[in-house]
């Protein structure tokens, strides 16, 4: 139902700003900054040769690998101790005017000449988030009870959550206002595209291979048979 009308809504806007919104035509349209798909891969491609841009890239993309557990798979496990969904799903009302009020305010300390120093300095504070919410897994088994999870219980989580969205929000808009800042004013789309992809890629990749790792480095151990060892997924299925 959520998706569904969430689906019509944007459907009814799109639709609407297709129909009655109408270009400016005494504007006189600039010059376009590529002809065709060949010349914008070949424009992206000399972008990403030049040093410092190639060495911003490798950075983006692996700059993340140290929370990548801690994002993808927290809210997997505590879900696998317990926690109702539907109760993680409520707790994150709250954080939504968290994340209309966040960029408003980090944006006042990414619009100087160094917008990448908060991303440096938030990038401590989320890693050892990473530290707290492994605790909160292993504490999340021992303060359940037959009635569910106690009420404390949901005020660490929700704090949690909303000390990691500070940090990752301070990450995020400082890299989108340092891509902002360095892109080329006469190729600009195409140079924050690049950037952006890049960003987008070096969250989305380590969170993967996480997810990916997570069978493999649990260690199982199988009740009434001691013999019998459980480390793969057939064995623990026998």
């Amino acid at each position: 139902d959520f998706l569904f009308f969430w689906g019509a809504v944007f459907l009814v806007t799109t639709t609407l700003v297709a129909l009655l919104k109408k270009e400016n035509k005494e504007l006189t349209p600039t010059k376009e900054e590529t002809k065709g798909i060949t010349d914008t891969y070949r424009l992206l491609f000399s972008i990403i040769k030049m040093p410092a841009v190639l060495t911003f890239c490798l950075l983006i993309l692996t700059a993340k690998v140290g929370f990548s557990a801690a994002d993808a798979v927290t809210g997997l496990k505590l879900v696998e101790e317990g926690v109702p969904k539907e109760h993680l799903a409520l707790l994150a009302v709250p954080m939504v005017p968290l994340q209309i009020i966040l960029p408003l305010i980090i944006s006042k300390y990414t619009a100087g000449p160094q917008p990448l120093n908060t991303f440096y300095k938030a990038m401590p504070f989320r890693l050892l988030l990473g530290l707290e919410f492994a605790f909160l897994v292993w504490w999340t088994p021992k303060v359940k009870h037959e009635g569910g999870f106690p009420v404390y219980y949901y005020a660490v989580v929700l704090l949690s959550y909303a000390l990691h969205q500070i940090t990752l929000y301070s990450m995020y808009v400082a890299i989108m206002a340092f891509n902002a800042k360095v892109s080329d004013p006469l190729i600009g789309g195409t140079y924050m595209t690049l950037l952006n992809t890049v960003s987008n890629l070096g969250g989305n990749w380590p969170s993967t291979v996480a997810l990916w790792l997570v069978d493999p480095l649990t260690v199982k151990e199988c009740a009434g048979a001691q013999e019998q060892t459980c480390g793969t997924t057939v064995a623990a299925e026998v």
